[in-house]
């Protein structure tokens, strides 16, 4: 009800009386469009637009809605080169402005409107130069309009992502047309909120999603050089976030050159962010082997990195993913473990697989996850009952590296305390891991899993004593034993590659725990 309270008033006139405004300064600043090239996929190979049907974009009754948006939001100004006419990019734009002047649903909504603001104004070249007087006061007429439709429905905005594009436009009008309405104000304000609500004391993002970090370090860097380039003062906070966010980039991407699947992250080709930093000239450093609870030890050949942190609340846990003493594990390039990734598109059923324990390098109870997670208004899944991180410590020495933690995620529901403790020999490639449960009251008949998930390329074998499992990825060879407990070979699913799925297989040891205290000891030797 409360939503279509919201449309009505959307669609009225007086809400189109409350977004409109006289437009009193003219446009001053115009963004470099190279600037956008860390969060816009900028074609090498151009179009004219005379390729296109520019005259019936709005009208082509054979776009769906998705098709529409895109159309929408002007990213497509990028793939476009600069001998295409501007007559014809404004004359599409002025179609547009015709038939969407004032607020509609399938063209306003808040991401669609906050990416054709930043279009527009950083394709100036195009979308205004050389055009006759009327077309630009209607188009900065919108653009103004768009602007305070922004301000009006940002604290509405449900998606964390969208909120920081939203402010970008408004911060960018301000710049434009020199903070008229006070929009520059009015965007930082919102931005320091946002970074107040989402990041923790460390600069990090509370949720502890790699992704949504980086996500945000490009945004901040974009909304610094504009400041830059219009010659107008760089807000300090700014400034100290970037460098926040430039630590935890170091520390996930360029210490590793490759991308830890857990809680929410995908494979990613950072390389031409890599590029685009260097362009601009920044240069980010992390020396530590522990930042926001995620520990990394690593030597020119091996890298073992381990989440031991608790999980965030259920406000920051829409990309969470029940992997807490996860890790992976990495030798000359190659992930011998690895995590399964995550599954974000609108299959439900792959969505939640990808959240669960047993999708992770992690000891598992009963077949549940160290978390439950629940669907919340928006048919996002939140964790209802998080887990606590009760034992934290590292050692990093130049002959063995060794993590102990623990946690509380099967307390409530089994008494179990779950304690991991993983070392590594650098010298004879040896990697030795102790899972642990612990119970004050004794519950009988436990059952167990540990899962280590291989590389799809991994290709295995267990050997015929039953006591070993081989293991072969690009020539290294490796052999995975547990002498006390049943080990064995399972097919899965990977979901390192963005909404894809391929099948992968991993080692599992199992058992059912029958006495108050219980230690499940294996190791991986290189052969």
């Amino acid at each position: 009800m409360f939503d279509i309270i919201k449309q009505i008033y959307l669609n009225s006139i007086f809400y189109d009386k409350k977004i409109s405004s006289k437009v009193t300064s003219d446009l001053k600043y115009k963004p470099s469009s190279y600037l956008l090239s860390s969060i816009v996929k900028i074609r090498t190979k151009k179009f004219n637009i005379k390729n296109f049907l520019y005259d019936n974009f709005w009208t082509n009754k054979k776009l769906n809605q998705i098709q529409l948006q895109k159309m929408s939001n002007f990213y497509w100004l990028f793939s476009l080169d600069l001998k295409s006419s501007s007559e014809s990019v404004q004359m599409v734009i002025k179609n547009w402005i015709e038939k969407n002047y004032k607020y509609n649903s399938k063209n306003w909504d808040f991401e669609t409107t906050s990416k054709r603001i930043i279009s527009w104004l950083s394709s100036t070249q195009l979308t205004c130069d050389n055009s006759i007087n009327q077309y630009q006061k209607d188009f900065d007429s919108v653009i103004h309009k768009q602007t305070f439709h922004l301000i009006n429905q940002i604290d509405g905005e449900r998606k964390l992502k969208n909120k920081l594009r939203g402010v970008a436009a408004i911060i960018l009008v301000g710049l434009s047309y020199k903070n008229e309405k006070n929009f520059t104000s009015k965007g930082l304000e919102y931005l320091k909120k946002i970074i107040k609500h989402t990041f923790d004391n460390n600069g990090f993002l509370k949720s502890r999603n790699i992704k949504s970090s980086i996500f945000f370090l490009k945004y901040l860097i974009l909304i610094r050089e504009w400041f830059k380039e219009s010659q107008s003062e760089i807000p300090n906070f700014i400034d100290e976030n970037i460098f926040n966010l430039g630590q935890s980039y170091a520390f996930f991407w360029k210490n590793l050159k490759f991308d830890p699947l857990f809680n929410g992250n995908n494979n990613s080709d950072n390389q031409e962010f890599d590029n685009y930093l260097k362009r601009l000239g920044y240069s980010f450093k992390n020396n530590d082997y522990e930042f926001s609870n995620y520990v990394s030890l690593k030597d020119k050949k091996t890298n073992l990195i381990i989440d031991v942190g608790s999980s965030p609340n259920k406000k920051f846990s829409e990309e969470y993913q029940a992997g807490a003493l996860s890790f992976e594990f990495v030798s000359n390039g190659k992930k011998i473990f690895t995590n399964s990734g995550y599954y974000d598109e609108a299959n439900t059923k792959f969505k939640k697989i990808s959240r669960s324990s047993a999708m992770h390098n992690v000891l598992i109870v009963d077949d549940n996850s160290s978390c439950k997670f629940i669907k919340n208004s928006i048919s996002k899944f939140e964790i209802k009952d998080g887990l606590k991180t009760l034992k934290k410590s590292v050692s990093f020495k130049k002959d063995e590296w060794k993590v102990v933690a623990s946690h509380d995620g099967y307390l409530k529901k089994y008494n179990l305390i779950y304690e991991r403790e993983i070392q590594f020999f650098p010298k004879i490639n040896k990697l030795v891991g102790i899972d642990k449960l612990y119970s004050k009251k004794l519950i009988p008949n436990i059952k167990f899993d540990i899962r280590f998930h291989l590389d799809p390329l991994a290709k295995i074998m267990k050997t015929q004593d039953q006591k070993s499992i081989l293991i072969e990825i690009e020539n290294e060879g490796w052999r995975f034993i547990c002498d006390n407990h049943h080990i064995d070979i399972d097919n899965g699913l990977y979901f390192g590659n963005k909404n894809t799925y391929i099948e992968n297989q991993n080692i599992f040891i199992s058992g059912i725990k029958n006495e108050e205290n219980i230690s499940i000891k294996w190791e991986l030797n290189k052969i």
